[in-house]
Parts: structure tokens; C-alpha cells; sequence
């Protein structure tokens, strides 16, 4: 059995005295896309939250079960919240850059976790800013602010500012879904060269994306994880009626 880079056992979720994920065991493989997909209030977001204790932040928020990244428990008492987060860096639904300059945007998180000199930093802005294709379109315009880009730009520009802290894991939640369809291409064009370095796990309500560019699939339904596989195998044959119904368009 091949091991996982995340190991989600029995997980519970709960907000307040919603329980929001239901015995949720999974293992996600390292340097892969996994998708998680299914309807509206399913409860994707809020699994991919608790790969790096996003909802800790949440009054009321409670959790069961375990969830292991290379063997370590993140839920443990001695769990270091920042060097968890910098290992698993987390994309949102809309851009979010800092309202200052591109090159601060990317030197931010190595300045504050200490992970280069001052002088070290225009190399790191230039490697991440190459990391996702922006180099040649920014390099001229490091001082101008970060918010005067484009959206596409702004998303990739955020995927820059996780890969300067150099993590291991990216969490993309709908990282496409306030994006045009030549946009969302080229979002989907850099996931797929980025997972030869990096753990991916993407939320994601568009199916044909999931299809594009994941390796492997989980459907959820109500919290529960119905039907988790290959990406092709569980698009083309899947187990489980719940998931054929949901892919082929009779529910959801």
C-alpha cells in the first residue's frame, strides 16, 4: 500500500452542533493533484480547511479523528501552527494580494520566517515569480502595487507568495472560480507543472477542471466521502451509483 503524504483517518467536523464532515478517511498522495468535488455545502472547503487547521479560527469549530502529514499528527498539542502553515500553504477562491508592492508581496513571508538575509530576497521574488510564469511580465514593475494587476495575475502572484516560504503542500480552494475561461487555463496549465514539486489538493465545483487536471478524485455528498479513486476510473466507471448520478448530471 502506497503511503500517503496526508492521512485523513475517521475524521468528524463540527460547527457547533452541525457536524459538517462524517467519518472521513482518505490518503492523499505526494506530488499528485487530488480533487475534492461534489455540490454546494458538502463540506469541501471545510475538509481542505483542516489540512492546515484553517478552521481553528472558527468560535465553535471542533474536531475528531486524526489528520497526519508525513506521519505527524497536526491536530497534536506540540503542533507548531506557523511552521504548519508554512509548510501547507493554502490559495483561496478570489486573489488575495497585499495591498503593497509586487517584489513585498513575495518577500513577505521569508522576511518574517527568517528564511533569508535581505540581500538574498530579489533572488527568492525572482525564482517564485519564474515558479509561476510571471518573470518576464513583472520584472519591470516590481515596485508598482500588487493590486493593479489582473485577477489571473493576482492568483498566480499568490501561488508565488506560497512558494517563497518553500512548502510542501498547496491548498487551492476554487482557485479558478473568479477567473475567465482563458484565465482558468493558464491556472490550470501552472497546477500542472507545479505537481512535479509539490502535494496539490484542489476544491473545485467544475467537474470537466477536476477531470483536466487531477490524478485522483473524492466525491463528497452531506459530509460523507462517497467514492474516492483515479480520476479517469471514477469519471468513466465509478463504483458507487451516489457518484455516476452526481457525474453525469441526474443530481447536483
Amino acid at each position: 500500500m502506497v503511503e500517503g503524504k496526508i492521512e485523513i483517518r475517521g475524521l468528524n467536523f463540527y460547527y457547533g452542533t452541525f457536524q459538517a464532515l462524517q467519518d472521513v478517511t482518505l490518503r492523499i498522495r505526494e506530488r499528485e493533484i487530488t480533487a475534492i468535488i461534489g455540490p454546494s455545502g458538502c463540506g469541501k472547503s471545510t475538509l481542505l480547511r483542516c489540512l492546515n487547521r484553517m478552521n481553528d479560527l472558527i468560535k465553535g469549530a471542533r474536531i475528531e479523528g486524526s489528520v497526519k502529514i508525513d506521519g505527524e499528527d497536526i491536530y497534536g498539542s506540540s503542533v507548531d501552527l506557523i511552521r504548519l502553515r508554512k509548510k501547507v500553504g493554502m490559495v483561496f477562491q478570489r486573489p488575495n494580494p497585499f495591498p503593497i508592492s509586487i517584489f513585498d508581496n513575495i518577500a513577505y513571508g521569508p522576511a518574517i520566517h527568517h528564511l533569508a538575509s535581505k540581500q538574498a530576497l530579489p533572488d527568492i521574488v525572482e525564482r517564485s515569480l519564474r515558479a509561476v510564469g510571471l518573470w518576464d511580465e513583472l520584472k519591470d514593475r516590481l515596485s508598482g502595487s500588487a493590486l493593479m494587476l489582473s485577477g489571473e495575475q493576482q492568483q498566480r502572484l499568490c501561488i508565488a507568495r506560497l512558494i517563497a516560504v518553500e512548502p510542501e503542500i498547496l491548498l487551492m480552494d476554487e482557485p479558478c472560480s473568479a477567473l475567465d475561461p482563458v484565465a482558468t487555463a493558464k491556472i490550470e496549465k501552472l497546477m500542472l507543472e507545479l505537481k512535479c514539486r509539490y502535494t496539490i489538493v484542489i476544491v473545485t465545483h467544475n467537474m470537466q477542471q477536476a477531470a483536466r487536471v487531477s490524478d485522483w478524485a473524492a466525491y463528497l455528498y452531506l459530509g460523507k466521502l462517497i467514492e474516492f479513486g483515479e480520476t479517469k476510473m471514477l469519471f468513466t466507471t465509478p463504483k458507487k451509483r451516489e457518484t455516476e448520478d452526481y457525474i453525469t448530471g441526474r443530481f447536483g
